[in-house]
């Protein structure tokens, strides 16, 4: 059975190549990427693969038995490019795809919700079989600016006491290749979220825990968040959708308690206090 993986260079898309090479043959992978060059070192079938380029999308999936479709970056544009992707994939005659959505899309407030709306339910009207693996927040999300807030002594947020169920980008990636080995998930869709879920406030003390100095959480306007934001380097628009997450956060729109993740994966998912000390440790 051949397996494609869009957007395999991504930070995503590397894990899960990473986790297939582990669980079946490396002849069984293609790894489809804007430039095959950057999937050299991968030792998979590199095929050039661009959302924006539907006539060469069909040649690209040929004789490809299922397509993990990771949702694309391209905020405005994911829609059409997902689309894309499916016509192509059942001109190809693909069987199945498993779409990386968001947790809860269906309701959720975040900006990003519309996108993966749309995405779903034309994947479900395409004839296809599909899987939809609504996946909640990445700890990494958080962990990426930890140096920032190292640097000012406190986490700043507008996210109130909002409680974000977050797990490791792995435990997403091992829950999609669980899915593409199996046969056993035809046209479900699952809410996927951490074990555990902790406020803002709770991420700080950790850090302070683990860094032995006090990192408190200051919580601020959404306004003024988005204005820190600005402060940092980010543009106006981007610290505005930034900022908009703590909103949703605040909804209830990161949390989930229904365990869909770690039953997938067979294992717990990975503390976030796991993903602290490691971000910490690349800081160091």
């Amino acid at each position: 059975m051949k397996l494609a993986i869009t957007g395999a260079t991504g930070q995503l898309g590397q894990i899960v190549v990473n986790v297939l090479k582990s669980k079946t043959d490396a002849g069984n992978i293609i790894a489809l990427v804007r430039n095959p060059a950057k999937a050299a070192g991968f030792g998979v079938e590199a095929r050039v693969f661009d959302y924006d380029s539907p006539e060469t999308l069909v040649q690209s999936l040929q004789g490809v038995d299922k397509v993990l479709l990771i949702s694309g970056n391209e905020v405005g544009k994911r829609t059409q490019q997902h689309q894309h992707v499916i016509e192509a994939a059942k001109k190809a005659g693909v069987k199945t795809i498993v779409y990386t959505s968001l947790l809860k899309a269906d309701t959720s407030s975040l900006s990003l919700a519309p996108e993966h709306l749309e995405t779903e339910n034309i994947l479900k009207a395409s004839g296809l079989d599909y899987t939809i693996l609504r996946n909640g927040w990445y700890t990494e999300n958080y962990t990426a600016s930890i140096a920032g807030v190292l640097a000012a002594g406190a986490v700043y947020g507008s996210a109130g006491e909002g409680k974000t169920a977050s797990a490791s980008r792995e435990d997403y990636a091992k829950a999609a290749v669980a899915v593409l080995l199996s046969d056993n998930h035809k046209n479900n869709t699952y809410e996927l979220a951490g074990d555990e879920a902790y406020t803002l406030a709770e991420y700080a003390a950790e850090i302070s825990k683990q860094t032995g100095n006090n990192i408190p959480y200051h919580n601020v306007s959404n306004s003024e968040y988005a204005n820190i934001l600005e402060q940092a380097g980010l543009p106006a628009g981007v610290a505005q959708f930034v900022a908009g997450f703590h909103i949703g956060t605040e909804k209830g729109d990161l949390f989930d308690n229904g365990h869909q993740l770690s039953s997938l994966i067979g294992t717990p998912t990975t503390p976030a206090a796991t993903t602290i000390a490691e971000a910490l440790a690349q800081v160091k």
